[in-house]
């Protein structure tokens, strides 16, 4: 791998700035400046230095965040925030996408990575991965109401595939798990049985939860155990 890629890749820098600093001597393989950013490097066995900070390579980053209301999900929006704005440039530098998409005002977890078939997997309708939705409604949902919803609705020419709903004291609130993402799914389902989200949080991605500690708009890298969940385990 060439050494302005892998600075690249981890938001170090862009392959211009990484000329630049090769020729200022900022930047260091096993120890020794080097003058050319295209030098050929071995990313695992090389030790990298770039003004005098030790690069850890990694071909994938994985970043949990706690989405607010008001931005949109996407990599950019000519007109709206999105959720890149939230990180800092160093992150927004490695071609980070939003796993998924949550409407504007809806909150919770969203995995942003630049690993694509991981992602691609996770999106496939074909390994049914969860996601779990809390969520509040302007009316109280019955039981006849409740097994219609996990059955499967007409959303406009489309009927859902089935899902699980766990219905609060009060059937105004709980929590509905799905196996897909149709555009405005939750909001068109209960549309459907007449009736309306007022609040919707994603609490959960697959196996990986939303972690309580993040406060709106804060994000951090996922563990090594949630990883594992989002590279290789199907839901």
């Amino acid at each position: 791998m060439r050494i302005d890629k892998l600075l690249s890749q981890m938001g170090k820098a862009t392959r211009k700035e990484s000329a630049q600093l090769a020729r200022l001597g900022k930047i260091c393989v096993n120890g020794i400046p080097v003058k050319k950013a295209d030098m050929h490097i071995d990313p695992v066995k090389d030790e990298i230095t770039l003004c005098g900070e030790k690069i850890v390579y990694k071909q994938f980053t994985y970043i949990m965040l706690n989405k607010p209301e008001g931005y949109v999900s996407a990599t950019e929006d000519g007109r709206e925030k999105t959720v890149l704005d939230l990180l800092p440039e160093e992150e927004r530098r490695k071609n980070l996408f939003p796993c998924g998409r949550l409407d504007k005002n809806t909150l919770g977890l969203m995995i942003l990575t630049n690993d694509g078939d991981s992602a691609h997997r996770c999106l496939s309708p074909k390994h049914h991965f969860k996601k779990t939705y809390f969520f509040k409604s302007s009316l109280p949902i019955s039981d006849e109401q409740a097994r219609e919803l996990e059955v499967g609705v007409d959303i406009g020419g489309y009927f859902t595939k089935p899902c699980t709903i766990k219905l609060n004291e009060g059937r105004t609130s709980g929590e509905i798990t799905l196996i897909e993402g149709k555009y405005h799914q939750i909001k068109r389902m209960l549309e459907a049985i007449d009736n309306k989200i007022t609040y919707l949080e994603r609490i959960s991605f697959g196996s990986i939860l939303l972690d309580a500690s993040l406060k709106r708009g804060e994000w951090r890298y996922l563990t090594y155990e949630e990883e594992k969940m989002f590279i290789g385990e199907e839901q």
